[in-house]
């Protein structure tokens, strides 16, 4: 479990990275998007993954991992949003952002060892794109979690669906930059 804390540790990093200086290219524009907006987002992404995937190569000069990076992004936005509201404006500082980015990352891991343990890091043996259409699938129940106005019955809510969305963005991640340990 050691290797896998530092590889999350890692790809965390680096997605922490791009939205700080995301943050200071574009500010805090995000604070006005809908959490479904945002779930629109990360659809957008995940399908865009999952085209590469299928098609095997990209007219746009961008790969699978930035798309990955913004699905843990647009993830933890998800969850700020959730916890703030919508604002239609900015209404904290970049400061402020990054704390909350880091108080939903925290959050999101250590769901992420506690499943971890529970599975026995089963998705080492996994494909990347088994990852992709669990996000797309998670996606799928999140959009019809927010047309029902987050009413459920039985099943978790639209911030479990973004941490789930987010973990499996980072095994993407972590296969992308370490390498496809299959275990098989």
């Amino acid at each position: 479990m050691s290797d896998t804390k530092a590889q999350f540790e890692k790809v965390i990093t680096g997605c922490r990275e791009v939205f700080e200086k995301k943050l200071k290219d574009y500010g805090l524009s995000w604070r006005t998007m809908r959490p479904e907006s945002i779930t629109d987002q990360i659809f957008i992404k995940a399908n865009r993954i999952r085209n590469l995937e299928m098609k095997g190569f990209s007219m746009v000069d961008e790969g699978i991992k930035p798309e990955f990076v913004a699905i843990v992004n647009y993830g933890i936005i998800g969850l700020i949003q959730l916890e703030l509201g919508l604002p239609g404006g900015a209404d904290i500082s970049p400061r402020e952002a990054l704390a909350l980015y880091d108080k939903h990352m925290k959050t999101t891991k250590e769901l992420m060892y506690a499943k971890n343990h529970d599975y026995d890091e089963a998705w080492r043996s996994m494909r990347i794109s088994s990852y992709t259409d669990f996000i797309l699938m998670k996606l799928h129940r999140t959009k019809q979690i927010e047309d029902n106005k987050g009413e459920t019955l039985v099943s978790e809510g639209v911030d479990a669906n973004y941490m789930d969305m987010i973990n499996y963005a980072l095994f993407g991640l972590i296969k992308l930059e370490f390498g496809e340990e299959t275990g098989l």
